[in-house]
């Protein structure tokens, strides 16, 4: 009778063991890949959407979402634990190729996010592809570290809990949302000629963006081009740039690229309203305006931030066709020439 018992005792925990083993393969096969994207473009690349699409999700504990970047410009799908500082997402020695700060680094695809380290991909480059995993149950904010109003918020749910939405929701969401913002991007470009024309006689707006937000997060719908690209002037006349954008940085760069993008040219005169300004007497002559934009926002218990510098003037005083370019995007076709006649 004491055997019969013992051989009863070890197939229920036989079983009790082989269920527990079924329950952890069946939790594990129930996992779910979730389909995101990062970014939309026009087919030219001017109109750019930095937004994460869709920019929020509900998934259960164990499931995971693989995000495809779909433009010219770079993304990065990070995030970061609760109260860390935010990196610069490159050095600032060699902007042009600089090494990738992150937070730190990169990890690698497949990667894990609880809140208790960082998690981020490199710089991204069309069609690649970076996918994270969520353990366990919380709600998590997405980035992107090169864009600061590149948001989104991520709800993990328990298993116990419904979803809200499946897959072919989220898909449309994706596509309304990355339509509505490039057509955002499209109307912004006749406000840009307009306020080129009444800033300046020889104005040209050097890009401009709209930050719009949602229940994930923010979104930018952002024109990546000089409009009013073709400037036709006089010998002694100036031009003036005017970036309209935030949070996109411009340079306007003639001639060599400088291995730093972000200061201006050595020795630039700046005039007494904080512009600077560049005076190009040669064809063969490298001027780079450093980077200009409005990236600041007013924060509560923060000291107050100086000017930003959003202008960038030029004069010439030799005839000639001169080319430029924003060294951050010209990748994306962001350049202009400037013809000076006699």
């Amino acid at each position: 009778m004491q055997e019969l018992h013992q051989n009863i005792s070890r197939r229920a925990a036989s079983f009790a063991v082989a269920a527990l083993l079924a329950g952890i393969a069946t939790s594990a096969a129930s996992a779910t890949e979730w389909m995101a994207w990062a970014g939309a473009q026009t087919p030219d690349m001017g109109n750019q959407a930095l937004a994460f699409l869709p920019n929020e999700f509900w998934i259960h504990a164990g499931d995971s979402i693989h995000w495809t970047f779909r433009t010219g410009e770079i993304h990065t799908v990070t995030f970061l634990k609760p109260g860390q500082t935010r990196p610069a997402a490159f050095s600032l020695v060699g902007i042009n190729g600089s090494v990738f700060i992150g937070c730190p680094g990169t990890t690698p695809d497949g990667s894990s996010f609880d809140n208790s380290a960082c998690v981020s991909s490199a710089p991204s480059t069309p069609g690649q592809t970076y996918t994270v995993s969520f353990p366990s149950a919380g709600n998590f904010k997405l980035v992107c570290l090169v864009h600061t109003r590149m948001t989104g918020a991520i709800h993990v749910l328990s298993l116990s809990e419904t979803l809200p939405h499946d897959q072919a929701f989220y898909d449309g969401q994706a596509n309304q949302e990355g339509a509505e913002l490039l057509s955002d991007a499209s109307g912004l470009q006749g406000r840009g000629h307009a306020k080129s024309e009444h800033t300046s006689g020889n104005g040209v707006t050097a890009g401009i963006s709209a930050i719009l937000a949602n229940g994930g997060g923010s979104q930018t719908a952002a024109v990546m081009r000089f409009l009013g690209a073709t400037t036709v002037v006089h010998v002694g006349d100036t031009v003036e740039w005017t970036n309209l954008s935030t949070p996109p940085f411009h340079t306007i760069t003639f001639g060599t690229e400088p291995a730093n993008l972000m200061p201006p040219s050595p020795g630039m005169p700046v005039d007494s309203d904080g512009v600077r300004h560049a005076v190009i007497s040669s064809p063969n002559q490298s001027v780079n305006s450093g980077f200009i934009g409005s990236p600041n926002q007013e924060t509560v218990g923060q000291p107050q931030g100086l000017l930003d510098f959003t202008r960038f003037r030029v004069t010439f005083t030799v005839p000639g066709t001169f080319n430029y370019i924003c060294g951050l995007h010209d990748v994306l076709g962001m350049i202009g020439t400037v013809i000076v006649h006699q």
